[in-house]
């Protein structure tokens, strides 16, 4: 059999991950001097108690899991017999993917009658969470890993995703933006628009002052960029601002249909923590990113 897996910063939920099959890796962060692995350590993300944390002060840090915690959660799996299809956020954000190499060649090695694959989504939040729930879809839908892979070559630089940041605090924390530096020190009131690009990295693009013509921006880009928005999941990810995400996918109903296939998502704590509360964030399907 092929067992699926995904992990927690794609703004997968346990619930979700047993709706379409998924075992849920976890990615931790660091606040106040604590590790916290979601879904590990809680069984319930508290959305507001969280990002009230950052508001009132607090910079949570992020790390790679090590390459004996890939060997306690894959190698069961390939002693049981089944193949691995992992669907996992950006390479290019993290070293924990080195730590995975790692493990997986040592595991094949004992085990060579066993297939490992990964679809890097090149993305993190909102936009892996969709590519992982058309990945469920196929399976469900009696795909064969080697048509999910063929997929996934052209498909994964078919979703786009649009944000805007609040405060720029916490990028320039966690440095992993880039094409930020000549907006730090900036009036307040300007938000960066940021999108993930073709190798996996976050990118600033520019910047609106205020949030309503942030929000229209995002909306041209879906405007301008879209391609079969109506036949797949739109999805709006806020960082505990769930009446801005409520407002734009309103939006996003008026031009497209009010049955559209839209979610609404807060979005996981560990990348929540690099963007800062009262964030907005678009996904769609487009011509490219």
């Amino acid at each position: 059999m092929l067992k699926l897996f995904t992990d927690t910063d794609c703004d997968v939920t346990p619930e979700l991950a047993e709706q379409y099959g998924y075992s849920l890796i976890s990615m931790p962060y660091a606040i106040d001097g604590k590790t916290v692995y979601p879904y590990e350590d809680f069984d319930v993300f508290d959305v507001h108690g969280f990002y009230d944390q950052l508001r009132a002060g607090a910079l949570p840090n992020t790390s790679a899991i090590s390459r004996e915690k890939y060997l306690e959660v894959f190698e069961p799996v390939f002693a049981n017999g089944d193949d691995i299809l992992y669907v996992h956020f950006s390479r290019a954000m993290t070293a924990t993917f080195d730590a995975m190499d790692q493990a997986v060649a040592e595991l094949l090695k004992r085990y060579p009658e066993r297939k490992f694959y990964d679809i890097d989504t090149k993305g993190i939040t909102i936009i892996s969470l969709a590519i992982v729930l058309e990945v469920g879809d196929m399976v469900k839908a009696g795909k064969s890993v080697e048509e999910i892979l063929d997929w996934a070559k052209t498909e994964v630089d078919k979703f786009a995703i649009y944000f805007f940041a609040d405060d720029l605090k916490f990028f320039k924390h966690s440095g992993r933006v880039s094409g930020l530096a000549a907006m730090m020190g900036t009036l307040i009131g300007v938000r960066p628009i940021i999108y993930m690009n073709t190798e996996g990295k976050m990118v600033s693009i520019g910047s609106e002052r205020g949030r309503q013509r942030a929000i229209n921006r995002m909306l041209q880009y879906v405007e301008e960029l879209g391609e079969d928005v109506r036949d797949h999941r739109v999805i709006v990810g806020h960082t505990d601002a769930p009446e801005i995400a409520n407002e734009v996918a309103g939006m996003l109903k008026v031009r497209y249909g009010e049955d559209i296939d839209l979610m609404i998502v807060p979005v996981n704590p560990t990348t929540g923590g690099h963007c800062g509360p009262n964030g907005v964030g678009i996904c769609f399907h487009a011509k490219h990113r």
